[in-house]
């Protein structure tokens, strides 16, 4: 399978299937989930990165604990819509895994994404510095989730 237009996903996936989100960083990948109806991301992991084949490895074991069957991952583009070599990376990430699963796969644009959930952490949840170290890369998922699941609106 390729990576697909993102109003495509839902109907590649299986009836009830979850999809995970994701966005990569260069030591982390936070990880999200869907809720079964694709209405509600949830944040749910965050992998440290070592190696290509152990980052998939812990993914797909996160997918099949949740019975996920396709992924949106975060594309970081520059502002003026532009993608530079951290867009590459991310594509290379998703052709890589694409080799070891054949799955549905979209992109969905993740401009300002981190910055927006440390706002949030400040603001509205009062989170110390280090707590929101550990909560940014998976808030930061379920937040380019639940972008491209509202996108969607496959009701």
């Amino acid at each position: 399978m390729a990576v697909l237009e993102l109003p495509l996903l839902p109907g590649a996936l299986p009836r009830g299937a979850p999809i995970v989100g994701l966005d990569l960083g260069e030591k982390t990948i936070g990880v999200a989930v869907s809720d079964t109806s694709l209405m509600i991301a949830s944040p749910l992991a965050l992998i440290r990165r070592a190696k290509f084949t152990l980052d998939a490895a812990a993914l797909f074991k996160l997918m099949e604990s949740r019975g996920a069957a396709g992924a949106v991952i975060g594309l970081p583009r520059n502002m003026d819509g532009s993608e530079g070599p951290r867009s590459q990376s991310v594509r290379a990430f998703a052709r890589n895994l694409l080799r070891l699963r054949d799955m549905p796969i979209a992109f969905w644009d993740e401009r300002l994404s981190t910055e927006a959930v440390n706002r949030m952490l400040i603001d509205e949840a009062d989170t110390t510095r280090a707590r929101r170290a550990e909560l940014v890369d998976k808030a930061a998922a379920a937040w380019i989730l639940q972008g491209a699941l509202d996108r969607m609106d496959h009701r």
